[in-house]
């Protein structure tokens, strides 16, 4: 029987970590992910919509929950 693709994912994910450990499996992924657009372009256009106070008043409301990741790495 054919696997899902999903499934294939999963497994493959899985045999990195096991393999690498979860920081240079990460690290290996993100190696081949180059992403996509142009950030700093991107990043110019959203800055431009957002008064610097607002900016700066929404990093220092920001609550860095140190359990983030934990949903990716289960």
């Amino acid at each position: 029987m054919i696997k899902p693709q999903q499934e294939i994912i999963k497994q493959g994910y899985q045999a990195l970590v096991d393999a690498l450990g979860i920081v240079d499996a990460i690290r290996f992924i993100q190696y081949f992910n180059w992403g996509q657009g142009d950030y700093t372009q991107e990043r110019h256009q959203w800055l431009k919509q957002k008064p610097l106070n607002e900016i700066i008043n929404s990093i220092k409301q920001q609550q860095y929950d140190s359990n983030q990741y934990d949903e990716i790495i289960k």
